[in-house]
């Protein structure tokens, strides 16, 4: 096996810690190719399905893979931006922001860059520039508050394949979760707060999460409790009583049973209940991206209102606003620490370059 080196590595290049932020992924363009190609590889990772390949194989390429691609073209055309994806657009504004924050308190030899774990920039291709960027220490945070083993772990999979085949590896931390941290609790409480500035209150705030097929939580996976965790922490900080909120569960497919309540039968029964106006917080959701723009703010909306509601809010993810890149920025700094000075001031360079020739002759 040829592992990846590093040939036109320099002893007098600065040696760097890096921060890696993550997201899920976008297809490049709102096209059926396009899709074909990032929904093939998003469903063909074992970690976010968890079906005998065989058997998958089959389904995925004779079924899905000719049905879902023009579906979903249509619906990313919808939420797509002269910039791009939403997702793409945001997690590279939040990369932007916490570069500003990191390096006003690290300096500029701390290097910040952002990947997505399907489609593009790829976890390798970033990987790779940050290795040529001197970077030797690595400090990898996926965007996702609450741990599962479909999307922080499926990173930590993709990191641990890359470094599989490199030379030098530098030294590695992994953020798997902060489904609790304060700031993040904090950053979200202030948000929703402003949006009833704004807007004012409806009778119930759901906390709608990505779901998850229901084995997984029965085979040990944590995220069903983290969700509700995050979500009563949430609760308490807005004043919320137990009848004013509500966690339901988004975006299943497939035929068997997944995390419930499920949200789109929740918004369908709400009316039913004497519950007319509602609104839709989505705390796993770091960014807006087509699970939040288009599942919940359109076809969600519709459901609701259909069934006899008369209000319904989308309040917006927390992408770049200030309070959420405050609060990753310090809980980057809370994982960096620990981590001894690396001196790269020009003398202690050119010294480390000629004990390196020196040992060479």
């Amino acid at each position: 096996m040829k592992f990846t080196g590093q040939p036109d590595f320099s002893h007098r290049r600065p040696l760097r810690t890096g921060v890696l932020i993550t997201n899920l992924g976008t297809p490049d363009a709102p096209t059926t190719p396009a899709l074909r190609r990032y929904l093939r590889e998003f469903l063909s990772d074992p970690r976010v399905v968890e079906v005998p390949r065989p058997l998958w194989w089959l389904i995925l390429n004779l079924v899905i893979l000719v049905i879902r691609p023009p579906r979903s073209a249509h619906a990313y055309r919808g939420v797509w931006t002269e910039q791009g994806s939403p997702l793409l657009v945001h997690t590279r504004n939040q990369c932007e922001g916490l570069r500003q924050r990191l390096q006003a308190e690290y300096g500029e030899d701390l290097v910040v860059d952002f990947a997505m774990r399907y489609g593009n920039p790829s976890i390798p291709s970033v990987l790779q520039r940050m290795a040529e960027q001197g970077v030797t220490r690595l400090l990898v945070l996926p965007l996702y508050p609450q741990y599962s083993a479909s999307t922080s772990a499926s990173t930590f999979d993709a990191v641990a394949q890359d470094f599989a085949a490199r030379r030098w590896l530098p030294d590695l931390r992994f953020i798997s979760h902060y489904h609790d941290y304060a700031p993040y609790l904090d950053a979200m409480a202030e948000h929703i707060h402003s949006h009833w500035a704004q807007h004012g209150r409806a009778e119930k705030l759901l906390f709608s999460y990505h779901g998850v097929p229901k084995r997984y939580l029965t085979e040990g996976d944590p995220y069903f409790c983290e969700c509700h965790k995050t979500s009563r922490l949430l609760a308490e900080r807005l004043g919320l009583n137990e009848r004013q909120w509500q966690v339901t569960f988004q975006s299943r497919f497939g035929r068997e049973e997944w995390l419930q309540p499920y949200t789109d039968a929740t918004l369908k029964a709400l009316p039913g209940e004497g519950v007319k106006s509602v609104q839709v917080f989505c705390p796993g959701f770091s960014a807006d991206c087509l699970e939040t723009l288009e599942e919940i703010d359109v076809e969600n909306r519709g459901y609701f209102m259909d069934a006899g509601g008369e209000r319904f809010d989308y309040i917006p993810a927390l992408n770049d606003c200030p309070a959420h890149l405050d609060a990753l920025a310090a809980l980057v700094h809370d994982h960096l620490g620990g981590w001894p000075d690396q001196d790269n001031g020009d003398a202690a360079l050119a010294q480390r370059q000629r004990r390196a020739e020196d040992t060479r002759a």
